[in-house]
């Protein structure tokens, strides 16, 4: 069994670095081990995707920015053999954004994505989060951070039972 972070980002707009919500969920021997969730404050106000997660300006202008978030969040990325996240890409990109903005080393450990995975896996298609989740009999609370980051975990050690194991970097 892999020991893993799966994770997930809201953002506030186009920007990579303006996360404004972040989940994680920590798996080691086939079980959710821990799990956190923070909604940061981005470095600016300007919010254009709050019809898809609902997170306002006035919800977070009071909370943490990443590079305070960081000190609770970052041991969680210490020891794991990947990162997992649903379009890897785009979870990867606001990750290393936020970390470059503070000058902090983003994790130098290999991405899994779990839409590559179910692709090869179950030949699924489509596959968004909430179509695999379906397929797969997971809840799921679309555009929030800790249910997708969970979803993500789920999907994974349901790849795991499936006798899929993690080989290396994908």
């Amino acid at each position: 069994m892999s020991e893993f972070l799966a994770i997930d980002f809201e953002t506030a707009n186009n920007r990579r670095d303006s996360a404004c919500a972040i989940g994680l969920v920590r798996v080691s021997d086939g079980r959710i081990v821990a799990e956190s969730h923070h909604l940061i404050r981005p470095p600016t106000p300007e919010f254009r995707f709050t019809h898809i997660h609902g997170i306002t300006w006035t919800a977070v202008a009071d909370k943490p920015d990443f590079f305070e978030v960081w000190d609770s969040i970052g041991t969680l990325f210490e020891g794991v053999d990947f990162i997992s996240a649903h379009n890897a890409r785009f979870d990867k990109g606001v990750l290393e954004a936020c970390c470059d903005r503070f000058g902090l080393g983003p994790p130098r450990t290999p991405y899994l994505c779990t839409v590559e995975l179910a692709r090869r896996l179950w030949n699924l298609r489509p596959t968004k989060l909430p179509d695999v989740c379906r397929f797969l009999g997971i809840p799921l609370d679309h555009h929030r951070a800790d249910s997708d980051s969970r979803a993500c975990a789920e999907i994974v050690l349901a790849a795991e039972a499936d006798s899929w194991r993690y080989a290396g970097q994908s």
